[in-house]
Formats: structure tokens, C-alpha cells, sequence
């Protein structure tokens, strides 16, 4: 394989990508936040013997809303899980192809889960009846994190569902100029 055959790995190049790069950076220091909080609650807790009721929640709240996140991050940076053994010995056009099978299996998956997180996201959003009532956590502070993160999760494979068919455009593009040249 010689240098001619590498295909650069694709970086944030088209403006969705882009823009879910530069929120999600700046939403990672939403991490650091979680570990001044959750300092403060061991502080709170084990100095001035006055535990909070709403560090865990916060924290886990945050934690979760990240994690979902990562994943349109990962896609749009190309740093996703690939089997790299497999990848990186085959020729460039090889690699657009399984590139292709990636985004086709990106496409049923993300599908799927947006089938499956508007449900989540009805269930918890809305009472039987059809009115507007955010599921809460039923604790004693009892915020709506719950429903709160399921609409994040459903906006978030909603994102992943259009990245994937972007990239899937972007790859069989790549392909028709190499037959053109």
C-alpha cells in the first residue's frame, strides 16, 4: 500500500459536524462543574454534617447528558470504535466501501434508536390524556431529569441520524470522483 492509497480521516467537514465539534467541547467543562459540585457535597456532608439534596441528581444528570453527547462528538471527529486491524490494511477504496457499510448501519441503527427515544420521550413528556407533564426523578427534590434527558438523548440520535446520512452522501461522492478519474 503505498501513500497514494490513504485516505485522510475525515474531520469535521461539513457544518453539522462542525458545530456539534465546537458545542460539545465547550459543553465538556460541564465535567469540571460536576467535580466542583460533587466536591461541595462531600463537604457539605462529611465537614459541615449538612448534606445537599441536589449534588447526586445534578451530577448524574450532567454525567448522563455528556455521555449521549459523546456520541454525535465521536461521529462528527471521526474518533468512533473501528476495528482497526481490519481498516487500516486495506486500500483506500476498500475503505470507502466499509466506510459505506458504516454509515448504512449507522443510518438503521440511529433510526431505530429515534423510534425507540420518541417513545421514551412521549411516555415521559406527556400523561395518557395527552397533557404536557415532565416525568421527575420522585425523589425528595424531584427534578424533571428524567424526562429532560430523554429529550436530549432523542435530539441527539435525531443529530446522529442526519451526520450519518451526511457522511454516507460524502463517501459515495468520494467514490464517484475516483471512477471519474
Amino acid at each position: 500500500m503505498n501513500s497514494s492509497d490513504n485516505i485522510e480521516a475525515p474531520r469535521p467537514n461539513n457544518i453539522l459536524d462542525r458545530s456539534i465539534a465546537k458545542v460539545s467541547e465547550l459543553l465538556s467543562l460541564l465535567f469540571a462543574f460536576t467535580v466542583l459540585i460533587s466536591f461541595y457535597e462531600v463537604l457539605s456532608r462529611y465537614v459541615f454534617n449538612s448534606p445537599t439534596i441536589w449534588v447526586h441528581e445534578t451530577a448524574s444528570f450532567l454525567g448522563g447528558s455528556l455521555f449521549v453527547i459523546g456520541g454525535a462528538y465521536a461521529l462528527a471527529t471521526d474518533k468512533h470504535v473501528r476495528v482497526v486491524l481490519i481498516y487500516d490494511s486495506v486500500s483506500a477504496r476498500t475503505k470507502r466501501y466499509l466506510n459505506i457499510f458504516h454509515h448504512l448501519a449507522g443510518l438503521l441503527f440511529s433510526g431505530l434508536l429515534v423510534f425507540a427515544a420518541w417513545q421514551m420521550v412521549s411516555n415521559s413528556w406527556f400523561t395518557p390524556w395527552g397533557e404536557m407533564r415532565l416525568e421527575t426523578s420522585g425523589t425528595a427534590w424531584d427534578p424533571p431529569f428524567p424526562a429532560l434527558l430523554k429529550g436530549l438523548i432523542l435530539v441527539t440520535v435525531s443529530l446522529m441520524f442526519i451526520q450519518f446520512t451526511l457522511h454516507l452522501i460524502s463517501e459515495i461522492q468520494g467514490l464517484q470522483e475516483e471512477d471519474d478519474v
